[in-house]
C-alpha cells in the first residue's frame, strides 16, 4: 500500500502508479484471474468499488502497449519473487489488448445512444491505424476500416470490434484479449428512457461477435453494476462465467478489507476512528467474504476527515429512487422494515431482467443488491427444488442515510411544506387542517407513486399511503415507531404510529377506497367503514398491551374518490 496523497478520481492505473498515489494492492487479481482460465468473465460489482482501475491494471499487465513499463508493477504481489513470480514477469506486456469502456454512453434516446456507441468504436479504430501500414490487410478490409466511424450504422458497429480483434490477431501473431468496463450502463439508461428493446437487439449482436463467435479471442473480461439476464443480451453464450457479489470468486478483489481499511487509517493517523469509520462505510458482502468497506468512501474519508455519504453524491441515484418510489406496496413495506433497522426473506434472481423491474419485487430487491444498498445477512436453500431464500438489510450506516434522503425528496418543494403541516396538524388533532393539507399532498405525489404501467384510481391510494407512510418513518424516527400493515386483535391494521413517549399520542390509520360494493354513496360512508373496521378488529389492542390509555388513541378513517381525500 502506498502511504501517499489519498487522492480521488483516479481510474488509471499508470496514473496513480507514477503519481504515487493512495493504492492498495489488487494484483492477485491479475494471478487468480489468468489461473481460472475462463474464457470470458462478466464480475459485477456496485459503483466506485475499483472495477475500472482494476481493469485498466489488467491492461497495463498484459498489453503490449506497456511491454516497457514493468516498473509499474515493481514491489507489487504480482511481482514478488517466486518461480510463479517469474511466470508472470515473464507475461507482462506480451498480448494485444482491446479495452473499451461503456461508461459514457448515456442517452435519452436511442438514436442518440447508438451515436455514442460508434464514437467508442470509431476511436478504437483511430488508436490502432497502424494496422493499415504494410500489406496486412487486403484492400477490401482497407475500405471497410475506413468505413468505420462516428454515426456508422448500428450494425456495422455491432461487428467491428470484432473486426478490430482479427487485425490486430493478424498482425501481432497473437490472439487478443478484451476487456469491457461498464458494460451495462447504456441498458440501464435504456430501461429508464423507454427503449430497451431496440437496445437489446444491437448489444446481443455486439456482445455475441465480440465474445462469443470470436475464434481470435484469448480472454475476454467484462465489469458492470449488474448481472442482465443472458436472454436479454447474452444469448447463448454459454463460455460467460459470472462472478456476482454472491459469488467467492475475486471476493477481495475489488472493494477494501476490514484489514486494508484499518492499516490505511493508522497510516493516516485516524486509528481512533475505526469503529466508527466501521459503523459507516462497513457491511458489504462478497460471497464468504464480510467486512467489504467502499473505496470512494474511505478514500474521501482519510481525505476530509469528516463523515458523509461520498458514495451517494458520486453520481445520481435515478434508478434506484424511481424502482422505490414506484414500487409496489410490498416494495414500499419492506423499505419502511429496513429504514427501522430491520430486515427481510425474499427469494432472489440475480440475473436482472429489467423489463421485469416494474413487476417484479424480486427484481428490485436483486437490482438492490447487486447495486449495493442491500447486503446479505444470511442464506439458505429450501425444499425439494432448493429455492434460495435471502435475508437482507441495508448495508451500513450511508446507505440508510441515502435512503432517508431519497424518501425525504419525494416530499420536496411545496409538497414538503404540506407534508409537514400536516404532522403538525396530526399532532395537534386539527382535522379540518389535516384534510386540507393531505389533499394538497395527495395532489401533488399520487402520480409520482403510481407505476405508470398499469395505473388506476384503485391501486393510487395504496401506493399512496405505503409512500406517505415511509415519509413518516423518515421523518417521525426521532419520536415515534411507525408500522404499517401488521397484526393486532383480530386484523390488520394499516398504519400506527406510537410515540417513544409513553404519555404521548398513538394514532391508528384506516385507508380505504370509496367503494359503492359495500353501500358507500359518500366519503363519509367510507370513513364509518373505516372506524367500524378499526372497532371490530380491536387494532387498538397493541397499544394497550403496550401501556397506553384509551384516551391516548386517535383513530383515523382515510376515504379515497380518485386522488381526493377525506379524513375522519
Amino acid at each position: 500500500m502506498y502511504e501517499n496523497r489519498a487522492a480521488l478520481g483516479y481510474q488509471n492505473f499508470e496514473e496513480v502508479r507514477t503519481g504515487q498515489i493512495f493504492y492498495i494492492d489488487k494484483t492477485d487479481f491479475i494471478r487468480e484471474w489468468w489461473e481460472n482460465a475462463d474464457k470470458v468473465t462478466l464480475i459485477t460489482r456496485p459503483r466506485r468499488f475499483g472495477k475500472t482501475l482494476n481493469l485498466s491494471m489488467v491492461n497495463c499487465f498484459f498489453s503490449n502497449q506497456y511491454a516497457e513499463r514493468s516498473d509499474l508493477f515493481e514491489g507489487l504481489s504480482i511481482w514478488e519473487e517466486k518461480a510463479e513470480g517469474a511466470k508472470y514477469r515473464n507475461l507482462q506486456g506480451t498480448y494485444p489488448v482491446i479495452f473499451l469502456t461503456f461508461a459514457n454512453i448515456k442517452a435519452v434516446r436511442y438514436s442518440d445512444m447508438e451515436y455514442k456507441i460508434t464514437e467508442v468504436i470509431a476511436a478504437l479504430f483511430n488508436r490502432n491505424r497502424y494496422l493499415l501500414e504494410g500489406n496486412i490487410l487486403s484492400e477490401q478490409e482497407r475500405k471497410y476500416y475506413e468505413s468505420i466511424g462516428v454515426g456508422m450504422d448500428g450494425k456495422a458497429a455491432a461487428g467491428a470490434i470484432h473486426a478490430m480483434a482479427e487485425f490486430m490477431q493478424r498482425y501481432y501473431g497473437k490472439k487478443v484479449i478484451i476487456l469491457l468496463d461498464e458494460y451495462d450502463t447504456p441498458m440501464q439508461e435504456a430501461w429508464l428512457w423507454g427503449y430497451w428493446d431496440e437496445a437489446v437487439t444491437l448489444f446481443s449482436s455486439l456482445f455475441n461477435a465480440t465474445f462469443k463467435t470470436n475464434d481470435v479471442l484469448e480472454r475476454g473480461l467484462i465489469t458492470g453494476i449488474t448481472r442482465i439476464a443472458k436472454e436479454s443480451i447474452f444469448t447463448g453464450m454459454n463460455n460467460l462465467e459470472v462472478v456476482t457479489t454472491t459469488s467467492n470468486k475475486y471476493a477481495v478483489s475489488f472493494g477494501f478489507t476490514e484489514k486494508e481499511v484499518f492499516a490505511a487509517l493508522e497510516a493516516a493517523g485516524l486509528g481512533g476512528q475505526k469503529q466508527k469509520v466501521k459503523r459507516w462505510y462497513d457491511g458489504f458482502t462478497f460471497g464468504r467474504c464480510t467486512d467489504i468497506y467502499n473505496p470512494w468512501s474511505i478514500v474521501s474519508f482519510v481525505n476530509k476527515k469528516v463523515y458523509d455519504t461520498y458514495w451517494c453524491n458520486t453520481s445520481g441515484n435515478e434508478l434506484v429512487n424511481s424502482l422505490i418510489q414506484t414500487g409496489t406496496p410490498g416494495v414500499k413495506q419492506a423499505m419502511e422494515e429496513l429504514l427501522q433497522g430491520k430486515s427481510f426473506e425474499t427469494e432472489l434472481d440475480e440475473r436482472i431482467a429489467f423489463d421485469q423491474l416494474g413487476d417484479s419485487a424480486n427484481a428490485v430487491w436483486s437490482l438492490l443488491l447487486a447495486t449495493g444498498y442491500l447486503k446479505v445477512v444470511t442464506f439458505k436453500q429450501v425444499g425439494k427444488l432448493q429455492r434460495k431464500i435471502y435475508t437482507l438489510k441495508l448495508t451500513n450506516m450511508e446507505v440508510e442515510s441515502i435512503f432517508e434522503d431519497m424518501v425525504k425528496g419525494w416530499f420536496s418543494g411545496n409538497t414538503e411544506v404540506y407534508y409537514n403541516e400536516f404532522i403538525r396538524a396530526l399532532l395537534t388533532d386539527n382535522v379540518r387542517k389535516m384534510n386540507t393539507f393531505i389533499n394538497k399532498v395527495a395532489l401533488h405525489t399520487f402520480s409520482s407513486f403510481d407505476s405508470g404501467n398499469k395505473p388506476s384510481d384503485d391501486a393510487e391510494p395504496e401506493r399512496f399511503y405505503h409512500g406517505f407512510v415511509l415519509g413518516m418513518v423518515v421523518n417521525l424516527a426521532d419520536t415515534y415507531k411507525v408500522r404499517s400493515n401488521r397484526e393486532s386483535g383480530y386484523g390488520r391494521y394499516d398504519v400506527m404510529i406510537e410515540p417513544l413517549d409513553k404519555t404521548g399520542k398513538a394514532f391508528i390509520f384506516e385507508f380505504k377506497v370509496l367503494d359503492p360494493d359495500e353501500d358507500e354513496e359518500t366519503l363519509e360512508d367510507t370513513i364509518a367503514n373505516a372506524h367500524r373496521q378499526i372497532q371490530e378488529k380491536k387494532y387498538e389492542a397493541e397499544l394497550i398491551a403496550a401501556g397506553f390509555l384509551p384516551k391516548q388513541i386517535r383513530k383515523y378513517g382515510f376515504a379515497f374518490r380518485g386522488k381526493e381525500c377525506l379524513i375522519g
